[in-house]
């Protein structure tokens, strides 16, 4: 008797188990309606050159008599932006236009010249936070690499889900400014970035970018850190981009530079710094009398040699902001305060 009541305790416990774990691995799996829902309105992006066709991915943030407007990454469409094409379903490749791009953000924004059936703008959330719950969605790997057609249907896009693992500061181009950015570990590959970034509740909090692997080294291996711009952070430079068709505030000294060579610093006796090439006439730097021929050492204190590190303090400041550089000229050092003007004046 006890055997048989352990036996039918030990049958219901494993039932039990079984029933819990079939019932997590469907809670896992399964992913909200809200999300599924807006996979209609994310499109793939096809660029072509001479040479290859790339893809990637993008959303729908308007849509009415006016046009679609669908945001992506710049990196997206950069190499060929007078031959951009978006698909709208399975043999359906639409010519779409770059209203305006900014590469220091790496932002695009498209426009197809009619208003796309189907295709609801996507609603957005600003709150994103550490530890949520997050759907990536989009078109990896070119999206035809099992049917190897070349059209797609919207059933060919993929999701995957994981969490915001981190927030972080990046600098997205050589020369721009450091930008907020949600670290994540849904898995993004070649081919997401543009696509968004999805909360439970079916709202983009955020536009897919880039895994680190393919950003700091293709010879890296890296798994489960991706990252994708916050939408806190696009939306006012999308709301510009479409707006002005460019980003204001963004700071320029009003220069044009290049590094010394060391021979011809070492020959003529000359410190180490960014040798003025150009002087735009309506900046302050021109303004102050900063001419061709100088040499900059320093911003702000900072000895610099390069225009790279020379950005990157001038970067941390907006248009209408003061910097002091050091200027080599003649034999003799001095400092001269100059207001930064803004880059889109430049």
């Amino acid at each position: 008797m006890k055997l048989r009541r352990m036996s039918a305790i030990v049958i219901a416990v494993c039932s039990c188990c079984m029933l819990f774990a079939a019932s997590a691995v469907a809670a896992v799996q399964s992913v909200p309606q809200t999300v599924l829902n807006v996979c209609q309105s994310v499109v793939r992006i096809q660029t072509e050159t001479a040479e290859y066709i790339s893809t990637g991915s993008g959303f729908v943030i308007a849509n009415g008599k006016s046009g679609t407007y669908i945001a992506t990454n710049c990196h997206v469409i950069e190499d060929a932006p007078e031959n951009v094409s978006v698909w709208l379903g399975k043999d359906d490749l639409r010519r779409a236009d770059v209203v305006t791009a900014s590469a220091q953000y790496d932002l695009a924004i498209l426009k197809l010249q009619f208003a796309a059936p189907g295709l609801r703008p996507l609603k957005l959330n600003l709150r994103a936070k550490q530890g949520m719950a997050v759907y990536a969605l989009g078109y990896p790997a070119n999206a035809d690499y099992m049917s190897g057609a070349r059209a797609v249907s919207s059933s060919d896009i993929t999701i995957t889900d994981g969490l915001v693992s981190a927030m972080r500061e990046m600098q997205l181009a050589e020369y721009g400014p450091d930008v907020s950015m949600l670290q994540i570990n849904a898995a993004i590959n070649p081919g997401n970035s543009g696509g968004p970034l999805i909360n439970c509740y079916g709202q983009v909090i955020g536009i897919n970018t880039m895994k680190m692997s393919n950003f700091y080294s293709s010879s890296t291996t890296v798994e489960g850190i991706g990252f994708a711009i916050p939408i806190d952070t696009a939306k006012p430079i999308i709301d510009e981009l479409i707006e002005k068709g460019y980003v204001s505030g963004r700071p320029a000294i009003g220069i044009d530079g290049e590094t010394l060579p060391a021979t011809y610093r070492i020959y003529y006796r000359l410190p180490q710094g960014i040798y003025v090439t150009r002087v735009y006439r309506n900046s302050d730097a021109a303004a102050k009398g900063i001419s061709e021929g100088d040499i900059i050492t320093a911003i702000n204190g900072v000895s610099v040699t390069t225009m790279e590190q020379l950005n990157r303090v001038k970067n941390q400041f907006t248009a209408g902001q003061t910097v002091t550089l050091t200027i080599y000229r003649s034999g003799s050092s001095y400092d001269v305060e100059i207001i930064l003007m803004d880059r889109a004046n430049a």
